[in-house]
């Protein structure tokens, strides 16, 4: 079974499953402590169930006047013995399912994480990472406390009750009734708060998000903020989502005051019918004094159980909110890949043929078994909607030779990066094929495939940890000496050694205590050590300076030797000597070919070059002068 049917089988089944099945899959090896855990509670509820009979037949000497010590201290010693039995068993419940739910915990966040490398880049790039942050991290934690305590003590508390209630009714049927009209009632106040979840928490969790959203986009664009003097205007939105992410819990609470308060005032009130009824019973004489007073106990520890259950029906339904939006992550249609045993990659050569692609469609993903069940009326609309899409590539078709230097051109929005993406298996085209070394790379596994593409673009990320780390994560197996000799080969190394600490200096988050042009010189000296024999740098040079340019160019020259290379450039002085050059202007391919032979037949690429050239000397001239 290849990889795309196996990933299809997965989300059709992944549509099935219930939220518990998901908990188990999560828990993982670590599911059977969350039965443990269940015996242990059960274990709990006995040992604490048993004294209250004890305690009757200890009223019922009470009434009797039995006067022998011996007697009682029996009876008081075996509840204590009971009540630290419990304890423990309490405690190491708790325990159990604390050790399954940070396994689920962690599940969640690996089963996430692990998701979003083998779906679109679109779906990721079109998610603010607010919100995945949120999910992955406040939300997913968010259901800690409800996981570990609902399993032992939703089982305990609704097993105690029941256990007392059966007693409670062996006693004195009628009694034991009347107990659960306050009950009712507060049921109906409670039944009447839980109807407002659905309209109110939905309200919270978006308020949650827009707040996480408009809080790492403020301080993300701090800078721009700041220079434009947008400090007051670019504040207000964060405002405006921290109030309502203030107010949204704050207009529930209001809404549901008074049901509420109705059921934590009647609910836990049994004694309002228990003792005048159970009185009346005394007085009449169909109902002895001991069995009265053992049923007021009862009465009293019937309902308070319940109580706490309640509190957990809220959490659990917030809990089934939360794992809906992990499994929604979770059942997004993957990158049309095999699983394993993909077939092989025999060259670097890489062709494009008739390749269609447009952003809005590349979510509306239809893997081939889908089509199989869709309807024709489904069918209808699928198509509909990839045709109402914006279309950015028609038709493209593109040869690249194995080992040779190539770059795109183009006006702005032409299309270059789209196709270097296409190509670094970031998107799958919506039409046409993509080969490399003959192979449609639909064919090859993904990881395998990933290991032949070193891909760089203008907006690389280095994460905060040391500039040597940030090298190696090309080759983790890497040894310093090579991240050193790697550096010195992508003209880095002696800026590198002018940082404060060298090699071992803390980048900062996404390389933050770098320059825009030494992050990029740093990513591709980390694309260069991954040795792939693809190479696509995406403007990957627009922040260096002409003079740092041409010294990565020069770099870059040395180090792909055998490799196919693939450039996009805003400067085209660098990527004149490029074998082949191919000029893309609106989705399409105008011309290709060499750098004079272009500008004899290419009126476009003619006329990019004078004004390459003209910016060029204004900036000679401006240096000049200076």
């Amino acid at each position: 079974m290849d990889r795309s049917t196996s990933r299809t089988n997965g989300v059709k089944q992944a549509q099935k499953k219930s939220i518990l099945a998901w908990i188990l899959e999560w828990a993982g090896r670590k599911k059977g402590y969350y039965i443990g855990s269940i015996l242990l509670a059960i274990i709990n509820v006995l040992f604490k169930v048993i004294p209250f009979f004890i305690i009757g037949n200890i009223v019922q000497l009470l009434v009797e006047e039995c006067k022998e010590p011996k007697e009682y201290i029996t009876r008081i010693g075996t509840i204590l013995v009971m009540f630290l039995v419990s304890e423990l068993a309490h405690s190491f419940s708790t325990t159990a399912s604390h050790v399954a739910t940070f396994n689920v915990i962690g599940g969640i966040r690996k089963s996430v994480l692990d998701k979003l490398t083998r779906i679109p880049l679109g779906y990721v790039k079109d998610t603010p990472s607010g919100t995945l942050k949120s999910v992955i991290v406040e939300r997913v934690d968010s259901i800690e406390t409800t996981l570990a305590h609902v399993v032992p003590e939703f089982t305990s508390n609704l097993l105690a009750p029941l256990i007392t209630f059966i007693y409670f009714i062996v006693i004195d049927y009628r009694l034991a009734l009347w107990s659960l009209a306050p009950v009712g009632v507060g049921l109906i106040f409670f039944i009447l708060m839980v109807s407002t979840t659905g309209t109110y928490y939905p309200r919270v969790i978006k308020a949650a998000k827009d707040l996480n959203g408009a809080a790492v986009e403020y301080i993300d664009g701090i800078e721009v903020i700041k220079a434009f003097s947008k400090t007051e205007g670019s504040y207000e939105r964060f405002k405006e989502a921290a109030r309502e992410n203030a107010n949204a819990p704050i207009s529930w609470m209001r809404r549901c005051n008074l049901e509420q308060s109705g059921s934590l005032v009647i609910m836990p009130f049994t004694l309002l019918t228990v003792l005048p009824v159970g009185g009346f019973y005394v007085a009449n004489g169909s109902l002895s004094v001991a069995n009265f007073v053992m049923c007021v106990i009862l009465s009293l520890c019937t309902v308070g159980p319940l109580m706490i259950i309640a509190t957990y029906l809220d959490d659990i339904s917030r809990v089934g909110l939360v794992l809906t939006e992990v499994t929604k992550i979770l059942e997004q249609p993957e990158l049309d890949r095999p699983a394993d045993n993909g077939e092989k990659i025999t060259g670097n050569g890489i062709d494009l043929e008739n390749v269609r692609f447009s952003y809005d469609s590349s979510r509306i993903i239809i893997t081939n078994d889908e089509q199989d069940v869709m309807s024709a009326k489904d069918k209808e609309k699928a198509a509909a909607a990839k045709k109402a899409a914006k279309e950015v590539l028609h038709g493209i078709n593109i040869h690249i030779e194995p080992g040779t230097f190539n770059a795109l051109v183009g006006p702005s929005g032409s299309g270059k990066s789209t196709i270097a993406k296409l190509i670094a298996s970031f998107w799958d085209p919506d039409e046409g094929t993509i080969k490399l070394g003959g192979t449609d790379i639909r064919k090859i596994e993904l990881e395998e495939y990933n290991r032949n593409i070193a891909y760089v673009s203008q907006d690389n990320y280095l994460f905060d940890m040391t500039v040597r780390d940030n090298i190696r994560l090309g080759k983790p197996s890497a040894s310093d000496a090579e991240v050193e000799d790697i550096a010195r080969k992508a003209g880095c190394y002696d800026f590198i050694m002018n940082l404060e600490k060298g090699f071992d200096t803390v980048c900062g988050g996404s390389g933050g205590h770098l320059s825009g042009g030494e992050k990029q010189r740093i990513s591709i000296a980390r694309a260069m050590l991954k040795d792939a024999p693809v190479i696509i740098l995406d403007e990957a040079t627009a922040y260096t300076d002409p003079e740092n340019e041409a010294i990565i160019q020069s770099s870059i020259a040395k180090l792909v030797n055998g490799k196919t290379l693939l450039v996009i450039a805003h400067r085209l002085s660098t990527i004149k000597e490029a074998d082949k050059i191919i000029v893309i202007n609106d989705g399409n391919v105008e011309a290709e070919g060499k750098h004079a032979e272009l500008l004899e037949k290419c009126p476009l690429y003619r006329e990019m070059w004078e004004a390459h050239v003209a910016v060029k000397d204004s900036d000679e001239g401006v240096k000049a002068d200076v």
